[in-house]
């Protein structure tokens, strides 16, 4: 058999090959061009506001936008690797125009520039979505995750324990100032005045008064002994002089920084139960992705996002833990952000409180927020609990319940609930003429005495109205698609754009970081809906001409087959 020789393609690479242009290396529906079109339609305005001018000419902000939100499409989180891209990646360097700015410059853009411009972007480019037809705002299902904060594990401070050390040292600084008047004469006056009543604790400023009137004794007194000419008496005076130098040396080395460190820890934990020394702004929050699966606390913050068709249309970025503290700040913040108000915002149960129904009660939109045992109601086993008052026979004329073994439940009185958050509700309370001898008492109650029954008559009222919006054909079919909507957002965010920690510490930071995800995630499902309509465009005029192949053949037997039969 007669041997071949082997052939191979060209390959030089010290010849000049065209296209010059990286744009016509780039595909048409690449999310690279996605990114370069939506920063492109912004106005140049937008950007000059955050620039004073003057000195060396600035890397143009528009670029500067692209190069950020095209690396996080990429995953990129860090501004090394976008640095490092604009010299390696294509699509990085076509939006870039070859420009490569480092690393710092990057990071610099990201955390100053961006910090009074983020919102301002993000309604702008949602407002461009809007615009061209992805969305229409009229829906906007609500919901929050937890993402964990660029902080220590191990460098929390909890309430609690700075409550309780600090109430230790007020009992150590009375016990000093006992002390203290022994020698020196303070205005305790003053002190009582300038202490906080209500808390009845010391302040730093007060505390910080009495050691320079106790440093002024001691200089005061010093003069006096050199002045002494008599040893012994020098001596003597110096000898009684010990305790207070003591009690000043303590006061100012460990008792008053004591005192300004729990004072900080308290202005910066506020309403929080904890936060993080590392990143303060960060609390503590029992995270579901915990790799032990042990209910591990870490420092993070609440994001949340309303979102229609899956896609991103705000967000807010909060403290809290729980969701139910989150809605009235997030629709603050959208009512001040310029977007359009949705006709509905749908919300699962955790923002089903009464503080939350009075407050929508007066919005201009509808709202579909179901309560904590929504759920529990719509099931047939709900209906066979005999002992929950929810099954029992009310009279509304007398106002009376009737438990299950037909005895009187009257009204007793009213009475008033305050939660942590100062939050006050009204109940009215129910009691049984008698449970005595009643052969269900021990399914029916625990209390000694007879059964109770707390009755919240506005939080009834506002959850019956929105219950009743949810059975409704409209209410089920929007509060099903909430699940397929908004899940389906954080899904993508942490488990195909790999984003579950923050790279930034600072809620302002943090605000700018998720504000890039959203805008990345946004990007990213626009090129996908873009591509999706091309291809079924393709699909649907491959079939039109299909359908007009086909025809025209069948037409073309016809007429070959009424030739020949003309002709027989």
């Amino acid at each position: 058999m007669r041997n071949q020789t082997a052939t191979y393609q060209q390959y030089t690479m010290n010849q000049l090959v065209l296209p010059m242009d990286f744009s016509d290396l780039i595909p048409e529906n690449h999310v690279a061009r996605v990114v370069n079109d939506m920063v492109e339609s912004l106005d140049d305005q937008l950007f000059d506001e955050v620039y004073k001018g003057g000195g060396r000419p600035a890397y143009h902000p528009k670029m500067m936008t692209k190069i950020l939100l095209y690396g996080y499409t990429q995953k990129w989180f860090s501004c090394r690797a976008i640095a490092k891209a604009l010299t390696e990646h294509l699509p990085m360097m076509w939006l870039a125009a070859r420009q490569t700015p480092d690393f710092q410059t990057i990071n610099r853009f990201r955390s100053e520039r961006l910090k009074p411009l983020m919102d301002t972007l993000f309604s702008a480019l949602t407002h461009l979505l809007i615009k061209e037809g992805y969305v229409d705002g009229s829906s906007y299902f609500l919901d929050g995750t937890k993402i964990e904060a660029n902080a220590n594990k191990y460098t929390f401070v909890w309430k609690k324990s700075v409550q309780k050390y600090e109430e230790k040292l007020q009992l150590k600084i009375d016990e000093m100032l006992q002390e203290i008047e022994k020698q020196v004469e303070l205005d305790r006056i003053q002190i009582q005045q300038e202490t906080n009543a209500e808390e009845k604790r010391i302040s730093s400023e007060v505390l910080q008064a009495v050691a320079r009137s106790v440093e002024q004794e001691l200089i005061k007194r010093d003069e006096q002994i050199k002045e002494t000419a008599d040893q012994k008496e020098k001596q003597a005076q110096k000898q009684a002089l010990k305790p207070l130098r003591k009690i000043y040396r303590t006061l100012t080395t460990d008792t008053l920084p004591r005192l300004r460190k729990y004072e900080t820890s308290f202005r910066l934990l506020g309403e929080r139960n904890s936060y993080s020394k590392t990143d303060p702004d960060a609390t503590f929050m029992r995270m579901k992705d915990d790799h032990m699966k042990n209910g591990q606390l870490k420092a993070g913050y609440n994001w949340q996002i309303g979102t229609q068709d899956q896609f991103i249309l705000f967000y807010t970025v909060h403290p809290n833990p729980t969701d139910t503290r989150c809605l009235l700040p997030h629709v603050e913040a959208l009512k001040e952000s310029g977007l359009p108000l949705p006709k509905t915002l749908i919300a699962d149960a955790g923002y089903g409180s009464e503080s939350n129904y009075v407050a929508m009660a007066d919005e201009l939109f509808e709202t579909l927020i179901p309560s904590h045992t929504f759920r529990q109601e719509q099931k047939r086993s709900f209906a066979k609990k005999r002992f929950h008052p929810y099954n029992w026979r009310y009279d509304e004329t007398d106002d009376v319940y009737w438990c299950p073994n037909q005895r009187k439940v009257s009204f007793k009185r009213y009475t008033k609930r305050t939660d942590p958050y100062g939050y006050a509700r009204d109940f009215k309370v129910y009691e049984c003429e008698s449970c005595e001898g009643c052969p269900f008492k021990p399914e029916c109650t625990k209390a000694r005495g007879n059964r109770q029954v707390h009755y919240n008559p506005v939080y009834e009222e506002l959850k019956a109205k929105q219950h009743q919006k949810l059975k409704s054909e409209e209410g089920r079919t929007l509060y099903q698609k909430r699940k397929t909507d908004v899940e389906s957002v954080f899904g993508h965010v942490k488990q195909n754009l790999g984003f579950r920690r923050l790279h930034l510490r600072g809620k302002e930071s943090v605000h700018i970081e998720l504000g890039l995800v959203a805008l990345a995630h946004n990007l990213r499902k626009r090129a996908t809906v873009d591509r999706r309509s091309k291809e079924l465009k393709n699909t649907n005029q491959h079939k039109n001409r299909e359908n007009r192949i086909k025809r025209f053949s069948r037409f073309y037997v016809l007429r070959c087959f009424w030739d020949s039969s003309f002709l027989l």
